[in-house]
Order: C-alpha cells, then structure tokens, then sequence
C-alpha cells in the first residue's frame, strides 16, 4: 500500500512536533535515531515542494524563459 503524499503544511508539522519531542527529552535513545532521519526527509521533501512551487511561479511570470 502506497503512503499518503503529505501536504507542505501537513510535512512541517511533522518536523514540529519532532522537534518538540527532541527539545523536551521525550524521546529516547532508542527512538532519536529513527526521529532524526524522519525529520531529515521531511525537511528534504518541503524543500522538493518548495522548489517546485518556486519554478511554477516563475514560469507563470516569465513563460518565455
């Protein structure tokens, strides 16, 4: 079964409330690893969507370029 593509806003409320979680020590040695590089590929997918969005812009601006 496919995973549900997260939205932009639904990707970096992951991220905060991963953070969160770091901050107040919640999480632990066992988890942090997991939590980390869960966090590294939503940071690297809103950067994807941001970039995206970024080159639409652009090309709704200037469509001869």
């Amino acid at each position: 079964m496919a995973k549900k593509k997260l939205t932009y806003v639904e990707a970096m409320a992951e991220v905060d409330t991963i953070l969160a979680r770091l901050r107040s020590g919640e999480l632990g040695v066992d988890e942090l690893s997991s939590a980390v590089a869960r966090a590294s590929e939503l940071i690297a997918e809103c950067r994807k969507m941001l970039l995206r969005a970024e080159e639409d812009v652009e090309r709704l601006i200037n469509p001869e370029a």
